[in-house]
């Protein structure tokens, strides 16, 4: 790393807003490096390994390491050799459901002594509204010229590569030469462009996840009227959807849940607490999925002497990830009531876990807890199901 000088430094590298980031960059010809504490991710990046599901991710990354563009590293001097700077911090939630908007200001203390002036730090993560100015202010206190822009992601989680060309780039900073800069950096990745002050940004991402979390909370609260009075509702979404394009963008019901959606609305409930029950009741919607299902089943039947599998332990189909996944709140209420729990996910290395095809044998009841296309042609008509996907074929009727 020595002779390594980069053009760009990702303090979180090596994380699902980072890695692809940084391949997108290196790939354009920028030198990148990858600042981590996570040794296990960098010894996989180093090796061509991707640390997570992320599609096109393999052959991209085995050409930047080829072609020496992108580098792993635990050393921060790669802050001061770096002319960008992108933070992928975000504000998390507390135990109490309330942002932890010091979180971004805790990582940029930590590292302050290796920025320099004029270097231009992007903040890329969902961020509480006003929290990028407050960034501004601290290094204006600190009396150190860093151009401080707020550019936020919107790409699908596992789709980076993908998307990433094709949607419009939000670009908002508090100086010109910050703004400039950074818009002259995404240019050599997209030409799609969109300018707005920080804390429009701000809420534009915000807005952006919470309307697709209500959205779910939708589909999700009509699955519970419609199974309340026995009734089917993949029939009814069916009439609902089929050939009616009012109703296109109407979502499936599931398990909603995942690193952004919950998060984000409950940052938006915190800065505006009285203008938004609606993000309460979206929570209270889709967090109680799980006990619902659990409701339903005990309902019916004593499972207390019964083995109940979950198929899918990830937050999402299609992806690894089991960050806030609802799959785990079931299965910790599952534990208190069944004989046994069984766990099997696609994606997900577990040593508990088991193969689909054990999950199904050992079980008495299944539950799909996410939506993996592998799951879609598993012939489970000897066996009591809960897919409130509608993913499976093949069961009782």
């Amino acid at each position: 790393m020595n002779s390594f000088r980069p053009d760009v430094t990702i303090i979180g590298g090596c994380g699902h807003v980072g890695f692809p980031l940084g391949l997108i960059f290196a790939q354009a010809g920028k030198k990148v490096a990858l600042l981590d504490i996570n040794q296990e991710n960098i010894k996989k990046i180093q090796n061509g390994i991707p640390p997570f599901k992320e599609a096109g991710a393999q052959p991209c990354l085995k050409e930047v390491l080829k072609n020496k563009t992108l580098h792993c590293t635990t050393d921060p001097n790669v802050i001061s050799a770096s002319t960008f700077v992108i933070c992928v911090t975000g504000t998390p939630l507390d135990e109490y459901l309330n942002p932890r908007i010091d979180a971004v200001l805790k990582i940029l203390e930590q590292y302050f002594p290796y920025f320099k002036s004029n270097q231009i730090l992007i903040l890329r993560s969902t961020l509480f509204p006003s929290t990028s100015e407050k960034v501004s202010l601290y290094f204006r206190k600190k009396k150190l010229d860093v151009h401080v822009t707020y550019c936020p992601e919107r790409i699908a989680e596992g789709y980076a590569l993908e998307e990433f060309k094709s949607l419009p780039q939000i670009i908002s900073g508090f100086t010109d030469y910050g703004i400039q800069n950074a818009q002259t950096l995404f240019s050599s990745v997209t030409n799609k462009f969109i300018l707005l002050s920080p804390l429009e940004a701000e809420l534009t991402k915000l807005f952006t996840n919470t309307y697709r979390y209500i959205h779910f909370s939708i589909s999700n609260a009509f699955y519970q009227m419609a199974s309340h009075h026995n009734l089917d509702f993949k029939k009814i979404y069916h009439a609902i959807t089929h050939e009616y394009p009012r109703m296109a963008s109407f979502p499936k019901p599931g398990f909603t849940a995942g690193p952004c959606l919950l998060k984000d609305t409950m940052q938006l409930s915190v800065f505006a607490p009285d203008q938004f029950p609606l993000g309460q009741a979206a929570r209270l919607i889709n967090e109680g999925m799980p006990l619902y299902i659990f409701d339903q089943i005990r309902s019916k039947m004593d499972i207390s002497a019964m083995n109940v599998g979950i198929l899918g332990m990830a937050f999402k189909g299609e992806s690894d990830d089991s960050r806030d996944s609802l799959s785990y709140k079931l299965m910790k209420i599952l534990k208190l009531h069944a004989k046994k729990v069984l766990c099997s996910d696609e994606y997900i290395l577990n040593d508990f876990f088991l193969t689909k095809e054990e999950l199904i044998e050992r079980s008495d009841i299944i539950i799909v807890g996410t939506p993996h296309n592998a799951y879609g042609s598993l012939n489970l008509r000897d066996k009591v199901v809960y897919d409130i996907w509608g993913v499976l074929k093949y069961v009782q009727s």
